[in-house]
């Protein structure tokens, strides 16, 4: 049976424009029941952006609709089940949430459930990278942990490389985003630990220059620019070309319900060449997935480089822990022919588990990573948080962060089945200039472009995380500095905020904490 997932079939794509305006979109799973005119005639009213900025509207409290869970104060607020769970998916839940924090041990080992880390890894276990679900952060000091952050790489393909089918696929739609392919030593990304007898790929090192901006009223602020670097190789030079682009760990919550959109509303807003002249030019990611072994709509990641929960998941295992899954079984993980020491040494995939993880371990820590809560929206009638979403509205910043969505109905997902949901995202690539550009192509993201990441819950990341580091680097040291990073697409908006008056400005950062 197919999945909840939105799969794009290759035909139902044939042309650049149906990639964008999704008119020719295809739903091939079984779980969904169709939308019907009325249906859909009843939905519009309610996803159109209000105008009226007096009080709040109807149902803005409750972000994930039924599945909103209280605003709690503790830095527990992020790792709620959803709250239309029912007692059966609770209990799945919390078997979910033992495997995400599972700490995984090195082959061989007498706990075999629990073996087959590394020999080359980021971190021993999801939760290590995802603390209490939250945001993870660039080192703050020399001896701060790196372990929610890590460095991606790749080369720039051959021309005479072979096209997968998605580099195929997308050249078909006339795409020339550059083609890229892991590095020939260290792979798709760097694992900075190691097993005893193997040796680290290296240390992510980031050195940071400052500018100040002079905002209106008389205002400052300071941002630090990043430059990133590997130190320590373990595996001789990285490939000619390389390209490093940092990544922290994104904040958990509402990942059921982004994976319930349908592929068609989201696909609605693409306007890959700006045809109504507003500056914005969103395009939608296009991956392939190993699991319905078909092209799909990309939605997860900085780059939105993965299509579903489970491909997320089963990717952070391969890559990150080095835990083989059904999905990626190689029991190495990320190691390349280089590291010949890391692909012969002892694996945990010798049992009945198939796998390191098998499937069953595999779909439960998906369950709970579909199902994390997104707490309550606090303060939505003050008067400042009023005239900041008016501020936020009026500027422009909706274009990329969509207020609204509802949900498939869903046959066998009552917990994200047509919910009223607020992410405050259009999950689609947006060229965010060059300040913000890793130089590193993704797919069809080109090395300026990113996802829009969603919202909803970022005004908890200080008490759930215990900083306020934002963007795909950690870079911003606030939301004020996650604004002004904006550039690209986003300039005029990013423009907009430093010129308005600085009450409104405040006011604008007071609704990005109510969220």
């Amino acid at each position: 049976m197919r999945s909840v997932f939105t799969v794009l079939a290759l035909t139902a794509l044939s042309l650049p424009a149906a990639a964008d305006t999704g008119s020719e979109l295809k739903d091939l799973h079984l779980d969904v029941i169709p939308r019907t005119a009325s249906e859909r005639e009843r939905i519009a009213p309610v996803t159109r952006p209000t105008e009226d900025f007096s009080a709040p509207e109807k149902f803005e409290t409750n972000p994930a609709g039924a599945a909103t869970v209280r605003a709690r104060t503790d830095a527990d607020a992020f790792s709620q089940p959803s709250g239309n769970i029912s007692f059966a998916g609770e209990l799945d839940f919390k078997l979910g949430n033992g495997l995400f924090k599972k700490l995984w041990v090195s082959s061989p080992s007498s706990t075999l459930a629990s073996d087959g880390l590394g020999p080359l890894y980021n971190a021993r276990s999801c939760q290590r990278c995802h603390l209490k679900d939250g945001r993870g952060h660039p080192p703050e000091g020399p001896d701060d942990s790196r372990v929610s952050m890590f460095l991606r790489v790749s080369v720039p393909a051959a021309p005479d490389a072979p096209m997968s089918d998605v580099e195929a696929f997308l050249l078909s739609l006339g795409d020339e985003t550059p083609r890229t392919r892991p590095d020939p030593n260290y792979g798709g990304q760097i694992q900075d630990f190691a097993l005893p007898g193997h040796a680290a790929e290296g240390q992510m090192r980031i050195d940071y220059t400052e500018q100040e901006i002079a905002l209106s009223g008389g205002e400052t602020a300071t941002l630090r620019a990043p430059s990133y670097s590997l130190a320590d190789p373990g595996y001789g030079p990285l490939g000619e070309g390389a390209m490093l682009s940092p990544r922290v760990a994104p904040q958990m919550i509402g990942l059921g319900l982004v994976e319930a959109i349908p592929a068609e509303d989201i696909l609605a807003k693409a306007d890959s060449d700006d045809a109504d002249g507003d500056g914005i030019s969103g395009r939608p990611q296009v991956v392939w997935s190993f699991d319905e072994d078909a092209v799909m709509l990309g939605r997860f990641g900085w780059k939105a480089g993965a299509p579903t929960v489970k491909e997320q998941s089963a990717a952070a295992f391969a890559g990150d822990i080095g835990i083989s899954n059904p999905l990626f079984s190689s029991p190495a993980g990320d190691c390349t022919p280089s590291q010949m020491a890391c692909i012969e040494g002892p694996h945990g995939d010798g049992d009945a588990r198939g796998t390191e993880i098998d499937a069953e371990g595999l779909d439960l820590v998906t369950f709970y990573s579909r199902n994390l809560g997104v707490p309550a929206r606090r303060d939505t009638d003050d008067p400042q948080v009023l005239n900041g979403k008016r501020v936020f509205y009026e500027t422009g910043c909706i274009a990329c962060h969509t207020p609204k969505y509802v949900t498939h109905r869903l046959t066998d997902r009552d917990e994200q089945s047509f919910q009223l949901i607020w992410p405050y995202s259009d999950f689609l690539l947006h060229d965010m200039g060059p300040g913000l550009a890793d130089n590193r192509p993704e797919g069809r993201a080109s090395g300026s472009e990113w996802r829009t990441p969603p919202l909803w819950g970022i005004g908890l990341t200080e008490q759930v995380s215990g900083h306020t580091y934002f963007l795909h680097d950690g870079r911003a040291r606030s939301l004020l500095e996650a604004v002004l990073w904006h550039g690209g697409e986003a300039q005029a908006a990013r423009d907009r905020v430093i010129e308005m008056p600085p009450e409104d400005r405040a006011d604008l950062i007071r609704y990005l904490e109510s969220l």
